[in-house]
């Protein structure tokens, strides 16, 4: 795995906000190829993958996941930060398109799931999950951000004494759980939009969750939510394959590429940028307070 340095971290994510020019091909796709509405750069077949699909590169991710998979079902998604990532994988893997499957998430990091190729749902890689599923280098730096409502106030001192809630079989939840210890229930949501209707709704106080997944909701909910600090977990994100897979090396040699040539750090200013709407690196850090 390669050093920490090479993963494109939030930070420089934020920095790179800004317009970019399309990737040049530098191979030639079929006259089949689709991918989207993703920009597509290297070389075309230049590495060899064993998909369980001929032509195409199975993903499964969990919906929705705006600025990672832009729509609502499997056939609508054309563009976003994860798509275009397996799009550009694809396509320098000769593959002409992208199948994406849509799985709950404790289904995909559980091992569960089954057929396909690689998994991309802004994964963390954990020990625990490593026992079930492979995992490629991580390609995304994670920290644990806290939204509440706009008229609240919550902060690193008294969010253990609020009504947390958290994804289900989330790292998130984990963290919760072990570190902060509330002292009030914690309650689980099989999906994000539900969790944080919760909390518009008043049934829960904060949510703790990826701070890449949660800094798209104050522009979506109209500045009805707010985030107000987030927890380091150094920690990141990686494509999971199920055990024993034939592709996770080929994989990680295009990952290599993708951050070393920029394609990565090219999707997140185009698709998690827009989603931001604000720097991560200005988000407040929260410390876990030692219990009384």
């Amino acid at each position: 795995m390669r050093a920490a340095a090479a993963i494109v971290s939030l930070a420089v994510s934020g920095a790179l906000i800004v317009a970019t020019s399309a990737c040049d091909h530098g191979g030639s796709a079929s006259a089949n190829a689709h991918y989207g509405d993703c920009q597509v750069s290297g070389h075309y077949g230049e590495f060899h993958l064993s998909p369980q699909t001929p032509g195409a590169l199975t993903v499964r991710t969990t919906l929705p996941a705006p600025g990672w998979w832009n729509g609502k079902t499997p056939d609508s998604v054309t563009s976003g930060y994860e798509y275009c990532m397996a799009a550009n994988i694809a396509y320098r893997s000769g593959l002409d398109r992208v199948k994406v499957v849509n799985t709950p998430f404790p289904e995909i990091v559980s091992g569960k799931a089954k057929n396909f190729d690689l998994a991309l749902a802004q994964i963390t890689i954990t020990p625990e999950r490593a026992k079930v599923a492979e995992f490629s280098e991580p390609y995304l730096s994670s920290t644990l951000g806290v939204l509440i409502r706009e008229d609240e106030k919550i902060n690193e001192k008294d969010i253990r004494d609020v009504h947390i809630g958290v994804a289900e079989g989330t790292t998130g939840e984990k963290f919760v759980k072990d570190r902060l210890k509330p002292t009030k229930p914690v309650t689980t949501f099989p999906n994000d939009p539900d969790m944080v209707t919760a909390l518009e709704e008043g049934r829960i106080d904060a949510v703790v969750h990826d701070t890449t997944i949660l800094l798209a909701y104050p522009q979506q909910r109209e500045g009805r939510v707010r985030i107000v600090g987030q927890y380091r977990t150094d920690q990141g994100y990686g494509a999971l394959f199920p055990k024993g897979s034939p592709n996770r090396k080929g994989v990680d040699r295009i990952m290599r590429q993708l951050i070393d040539d920029g394609t990565l750090a090219k999707l997140s200013a185009v698709y998690l940028g827009a989603a931001f709407g604000q720097d991560p690196a200005k988000i407040p850090y929260f410390t876990v307070q030692e219990s009384a």
